[in-house]
């Protein structure tokens, strides 16, 4: 396995819409921004199959003004603004920034499997007992991609394929 170079990402088609590559295109990575934060406003349900998962509601909040949106501690559900394509010999893992971190906050993310595309989805932990301030389009996850040894014998078919390329 290989790490894709940030440059590679953009030449091999993996993620479109990118708000300013000279900024977001990184040695080992992207960066992805985020387009819209949620408010958990229920609890969800997760089974072994996939006909016992319910996502929890969630309230979207809204950019003040100047574009920027005040979060006390919590989670937080955050959709990227960037569509993210994984090839189907890769595969990609999000990693938050260290500048999010140093401010009390973190992104969690799961692994990207090989074949999905859609505007993918974050979680954002914030503990600092103080909060952040949050700026749209704020740069929170370099995403890495990782060439496989060989392909795999299928491609991502899951329920969160294509997902936030619709209406919202």
């Amino acid at each position: 396995m290989a790490v894709v170079p940030g440059h590679d990402i953009l030449k091999i088609g993996a993620i479109l819409g990118l708000l300013d590559a000279m900024i977001q295109v990184q040695p080992a990575g992207v960066d992805l921004t985020v387009g819209e934060v949620y408010r958990f406003r229920g609890r969800g349900l997760l089974g072994f199959s996939n006909s016992s998962r319910a996502l929890p509601d969630v309230e979207k909040l809204e950019f003040d003004g100047n574009g920027r949106l005040s979060l006390e501690m919590g989670a937080y559900r955050i959709r990227y603004n960037e569509v993210v394509r994984v090839p189907s010999d890769c595969i990609a893992i999000g990693l938050p920034r260290s500048s999010l971190m140093r401010m009390g906050a973190t992104v969690i993310s799961a692994l990207w499997d090989p074949g999905y595309e859609g505007r993918g989805e974050g979680l954002l932990i914030v503990e600092n007992p103080h909060g952040i301030v949050l700026e749209k389009n704020a740069r929170v996850v370099q995403l890495i991609f990782i060439r496989l040894e060989s392909k795999p014998t299928s491609k991502y078919r899951g329920a969160y394929m294509l997902e936030g390329l619709g209406p919202t």
